[in-house]
């Protein structure tokens, strides 16, 4: 099978910008492992937006473009959710193991962060 006319295959002026992201990096992946998750990524990005625009274009639901962006492509937690997670998860553990570990004066710290 061939895939030379496959709607989602990245052109190679993206290939080549990927390539020289890849050059300038200080540590990462090897080459090809580095390209073929850019390749995923992307192609995934231009597959959403194509059923988005099916979806505006062939339902009329453009409300629901918004909801179906935000579930396949969550944002990543800040640094405020992640401490807060990792200070639950660190009471809990405590809790667990018999400590009386609270520590509401760092919850409050963290919570009183910009987001």
């Amino acid at each position: 099978m061939t895939t030379d006319n496959h709607p989602i295959t990245p052109p190679p002026e993206l290939v080549e910008q990927w390539e020289c992201e890849y050059h300038h990096m200080t540590y990462g992946p090897d080459l090809s492992m580095f390209i073929s998750e850019k390749a995923a990524r992307w192609g995934a990005d231009m597959e959403l937006e194509a059923c988005c625009e099916w979806l505006d274009q062939n339902t009329g639901r453009w409300d629901l473009l918004a909801e179906i962006r935000a579930a396949r492509r969550p944002k990543t937690p800040s640094l405020k959710e992640q401490a807060l997670a990792e200070l639950e998860l660190l009471r809990g553990d405590a809790y667990n193991h018999g400590l009386g570990f609270d520590a509401p004066a760092i919850r409050r710290a963290l919570e009183s962060l910009p987001e």
